[in-house]
């Protein structure tokens, strides 16, 4: 019995393996079908990014031209230079603390506003850099005003959260870093900069300043320096 059920098995298998082998080849085409679909997927994503990353490159140069404040080298210790800053006009707002990761975002945007047409006369006004973050227990946030305006030419903020606020020349001990920058990043170079006055005898106020160059977008040569003001440096 046992042989006759054999037997008729592979009679059917036989008379069948032209049926199978095509399903097997079916099965193989299907799944070299996918692998194809999903191979062209991952290409066509790769090609995506890779463009938008040119894209960011592209315009991280493109917007590099923008107005900066025309200070004076004076001296060096090490890293550390010592600059002279004229007067200027800043865009400022208040913060409720002095980290740069919970509030650097929420103090750009409030600032941003402002050049961007929140002001009684909805105009707009030219981005410069630095944005300044003063750190410490008066924490905020500003925005340098481009050289061509004075106070008055300025139109009042729509927030009351941002004021225009005038500021005399300044002598600046400053540190320079590279990369995207963080709190931790700040701290380093900022105690690197603590360091620096310390041991040459540089009287300081204290007051850290982060001074930040680049829109979020610039993928290179991005540039953030930590500054304090020096007290009758000579």
């Amino acid at each position: 019995m046992n042989v006759a059920i054999m037997a008729n098995f592979f009679m059917f298998f036989f008379a069948n393996i032209d049926n199978f082998h095509a399903k097997i080849i079916d099965l193989e085409t299907i799944s070299l079908f996918k692998r194809s679909f999903f191979m062209k997927v991952w290409i066509f994503i790769a090609v995506v990014i890779s463009l938008i990353l040119i894209g960011l490159v592209f315009y991280s140069f493109r917007f590099k031209d923008i107005e900066t404040p025309k200070y004076k080298i004076i001296k060096t210790f090490g890293a550390v230079e010592i600059r002279e800053y004229p007067g200027m006009i800043l865009a400022q707002t208040s913060l409720p603390k002095s980290d740069y990761n919970t509030e650097g975002n929420n103090g750009f945007r409030t600032v941003a506003g402002y050049i961007f047409g929140g002001n009684q006369s909805q105009q707009k006004i030219a981005m410069t850099a630095p944005v300044i973050m003063k750190m410490g227990d008066s924490a905020s946030m500003s925005f340098v005003m481009p050289s061509e305006y004075s106070l008055k030419d300025l139109p009042s903020p729509s927030n009351n959260q941002v004021k225009l606020v005038s500021e005399g020349s300044k002598v600046l001990a400053v540190v320079r870093f590279g990369g995207f920058s963080n709190s931790e990043k700040i701290k380093q170079h900022a105690d690197q900069l603590y360091s620096v006055l310390d041991s040459n005898g540089l009287k300081h106020r204290g007051e850290l300043l982060y001074l930040g160059y680049n829109a979020p977008w610039d993928v290179t040569n991005r540039r953030n320096e930590v500054a304090v003001e020096l007290v009758d440096f000579k």
